[in-house]
């Protein structure tokens, strides 16, 4: 994403979230309606939308933690304010949901920090493709992903998640999931690949914000190039994705961090990474 910005100035206060960034760099934003699971409006959308684009644009967060409060990380869109008011919506402004929500997932993934997900509880619907978007995905045992689509008569392929899926899980996996909307439990989602990481039962905003610290003390350019590469390549032959491979290496090996690298190992100390 660009980095140059008009006249509008940064947002300063979000509605419909918490967020807050520390001084190392880690950006925390929490869903916090925990009396309705942490339910999705379309306001919540919007800001996840807007704050995505700001953060790009800024470059100043180097890694994001997506968490839920409350029991769950997310129950996806809410029953009344996003699925009751679009019931008296025409296909104009159907569009324009739709369109919203892809957004989010896109900026999830083409956001060029790391994103961690802290998943406990639900997520399900939406929340389970918020999920899916993040990068790293740390859960504890209690966590439990449902793609409810198609049993409110819906396609299974909602915000992209047809398009990730398959390539988090694999085809066969995730025609099931998607088709059926079944309760995946952390125990199958890890043993699928839907997890990253499986922590113990209260630990996963813990140990999501060890990693966001780790992620935050890395080199943080070489990380959004891999991420770059990782979401290019999905759809690229392998001639074309080896081309882009041998680009990106040529100019991050003009770049000072591959300098410090050499300079640290040659003096016998750690490296201190400047994302440049």
């Amino acid at each position: 994403m660009s980095p140059f910005t008009g006249s509008a100035p940064r947002t300063e206060k979000w509605r419909h979230l918490d967020y807050a960034v520390d001084a190392h760099g880690v950006a925390t934003v929490t869903l916090a309606r925990p009396e309705k699971l942490n339910a999705l409006t379309f306001g919540a959308y919007a800001d996840l939308r807007d704050l995505l684009a700001e953060l790009s644009r800024e470059k100043s967060v180097r890694v994001l933690v997506l968490a839920g409060e409350g029991r769950g990380f997310c129950s996806g869109g809410d029953v009344d304010e996003i699925i009751g008011a679009t019931l008296g919506m025409d296909t104009a402004q159907l569009l324009d949901f739709n369109r919203m929500t892809g957004q989010v997932v896109r900026a999830l993934r083409e956001a060029p920090f790391p994103v961690v997900a802290a998943l406990h509880g639900v997520a399900a619907g939406a929340g389970a493709v918020l999920a899916l978007a993040a990068d790293f995905r740390v859960a504890d045992p209690s966590t439990r992903f449902a793609f409810l689509f198609t049993k409110v008569g819906l396609s299974g392929g909602d915000m992209g998640a047809a398009y990730l899926l398959p390539r988090v899980v694999g085809l066969g996996h995730a025609t099931r999931l998607l088709m059926l909307g079944d309760l995946v439990r952390a125990p199958e989602a890890e043993r699928i690949g839907l997890i990253s990481q499986l922590t113990e039962e209260g630990d996963a905003d813990t140990a999501a914000q060890a990693l966001a610290q780790r992620l935050a003390e890395g080199p943080a350019l070489a990380y959004a190039q891999t991420k770059a590469l990782l979401t290019s390549e999905l759809d690229m032959p392998l001639a074309a994705s080896v081309e882009l491979d041998a680009a990106t290496q040529a100019l991050l090996m003009n770049g000072e961090d591959y300098a410090e690298f050499h300079a640290s190992f040659t003096e016998k100390r750690p490296p201190k990474w400047q994302g440049r």
